[in-house]
């Protein structure tokens, strides 16, 4: 009688994606290469190749971004609104009040602190062409209403319909984070190939350079904080070092993961943001920012149609390429991180609940802190306070120039520099987890060497950027890498609505299972619907 033998398990199967990894990194490293030895040129083509993509695709960004306005409102309010993002009993994973503060430092931390007191003042020396007299009170008025319209509804929407396409099919249909997945009612088995690889390729791209734009802003602030504190004269090398050293501090958080080093910083990031927001608001022109906050949501809610299809087809093209068009590319280069990112923290989350959730919440944010930040900013220029001159000079300075009108200049500029710090490696640790997940098959846990791979990229990148021609290189490069992603968003959505029509008709309980015809729950997947919350919830 012979013995059976136990054979040896094999070494586990690699999570890593070799095509996507290796190309994608090739091209990054050439991309260095280009900007270290040929800087000029780097500028001049991507100059260049913006200007083009401009002047004949602006209006497909603004049509496309108020399409995922009406897609995200449709999806929440249909029947479709009750599908849970997973199992029929799962249940979500972090606290709401976790959740909201993660998705919010990913998706916006560092350009709400750059250009929270910027872009109001700006848009008031210079408004949008039609609108009101430059520096008048219209037109401070206006610079309002149109900053809560490039920072709340429209972007969010967009980080809306990109995550739950994401979780959907990751969650629901138990596939996995890659972007390419989200295609397959479309592609069917070609997403397993060389067209879902090169999806995915776009993905990183599109997240890469969109992430760098938050560390090119991040660090210009962060040098305009140490020239106000201690006379530190502003340059690039002094940038590129700062980058360089919070690079090393956001792989390191990257590398705790989800559940410690990112949601601590989210929460963190949170609290000390909502610190300054009160003692601004309080020591500020308090009564001025009720009203202003008020009067400017409601004309942005009146106009928010008329903005919304604005291409300047009949005047002011300029400002709107300068502006608008700049803020949707921007935001849709990073879809495929923040999406990737709020579908990994929004498992058991129903639709309804996600896109209300992921829209409105960071969305009442921004005008907070535009209404706060801004508004005490408009107020000082209305009375003579200079703050413009002082934005004219460079966009960083605008938050300096105006807490240097309130008390206790030096404890709030170095909050400033600290939340500014931990916004940057809160942001960057989420968006180098993302480029993991994306080149390592969609695993929610890729591997430590290539996460820390991406990080060191994305600082790299962010830094030939800044050498490259400053915070306007950073800028066009961003653009250029979100116009292919373009195209992936609108397909994206098709495949999530065709999808979605092919769920059961039956009707849907609160808690997201699906009532079959006889009038009994089941699971779409035919699992019991759990009757117990999944233990994984954080406080």
């Amino acid at each position: 009688m012979s013995t059976p033998t136990t054979k040896k398990p094999g070494p586990a199967p690699t999570r890593l994606d070799p095509a996507v990894l290796y190309i994608s990194v090739t091209l990054s490293a050439l991309f260095v290469a280009w900007g270290v030895f040929f800087t000029d040129n780097l500028a001049a083509v991507a100059e260049a190749t913006l200007g083009r993509i401009i002047e004949n695709f602006g209006w497909l960004f603004v049509l496309s971004s108020s399409g995922f306005v009406l897609l995200a409102v449709v999806l929440a309010f249909s029947r479709f609104g009750r599908i849970r993002l997973g199992k029929d009993g799962d249940r979500p994973e972090f606290s709401t009040a976790s959740w909201v503060a993660m998705m919010f430092s990913a998706g916006m931390g560092i350009g709400l602190m750059f250009y929270g007191a910027s872009e109001p003042l700006m848009h008031m020396a210079s408004p949008p062409p039609g609108t009101a007299e430059a520096g008048t009170a219209d037109a401070a008025r206006v610079a309002l209403e149109y900053s809560y319209f490039h920072w709340a509804i429209h972007p969010w929407a967009m980080y809306a319909v990109a995550g739950l396409a994401l979780a959907y099919f990751g969650f629901r249909k138990s596939g996995n984070s890659l972007i390419s997945s989200a295609f397959r009612p479309l592609l069917g088995d070609r997403v397993d190939g060389p067209l879902g690889k090169s999806i995915d390729i776009l993905a990183i791209f599109a997240t890469l350079f969109g992430s760098a734009v938050s560390l090119g802003l991040g660090a210009l602030q962060i040098n305009s904080g140490l020239n106000e504190l201690w006379g530190i004269a502003n340059s690039t090398a002094l940038a590129v070092v700062i980058i360089a050293v919070l690079t090393v501090l956001f792989v390191v958080s990257a590398l705790s993961g989800v559940h410690r080093g990112i949601q601590w910083l989210s929460n963190g990031n949170m609290i000390l943001a909502a610190v300054l927001l009160l003692f601004v608001f309080v020591v500020g022109p308090t009564v001025f920012i009720l009203n202003s906050q008020t009067q400017a949501l409601g004309g942005y809610l009146a106009s928010l149609p008329e903005m919304s299809f604005m291409t300047g087809a009949f005047g002011g093209g300029e400002w709107l390429s300068g502006w608008t068009v700049f803020y949707w590319a921007w935001w849709i280069s990073w879809t495929p991180f923040v999406g990737t990112f709020i579908a990994r923290i929004s498992r058991g989350r129903t639709i309804r609940q996600f896109i209300i959730g992921v829209i409105i919440a960071p969305s009442v944010v921004s005008v907070v802190w535009f209404a706060i930040l801004g508004g005490t900013a408009l107020n000082q220029q209305m009375h003579g306070g200079g703050l413009s001159a002082a934005v004219a000079e460079g966009e960083e300075a605008g938050l300096f120039a105006t807490l240097q009108t309130l008390p206790w200049f030096t404890i709030t500029s170095v909050v400033v520099i600290i939340l500014v710090g931990l916004f940057f490696v809160s942001g960057a640790d989420a968006a180098s987890v993302v480029l993991g997940m994306l080149s390592c098959r969609g695993s929610m846990t890729p591997t430590r060497p290539v996460v820390v791979l991406w990080g060191a990229l994305t600082g790299l990148v962010a830094a030939v950027l800044l050498l490259a021609g400053g915070l306007e290189a950073v800028k066009q490069v961003a653009i250029i890498a979100a116009f292919p992603f373009l195209f992936v968003m609108i397909g994206l959505c098709v495949s999530l609505v065709k999808a979605l029509r092919a769920e059961p008709r039956g009707e849907q309980s609160p808690d997201g299972a699906v009532t079959a015809a006889g009038g009994a729950h089941s699971s779409v997947n035919g699992a019991r619907p759990a009757e117990v919350a999944d233990p994984r919830i954080t406080g």
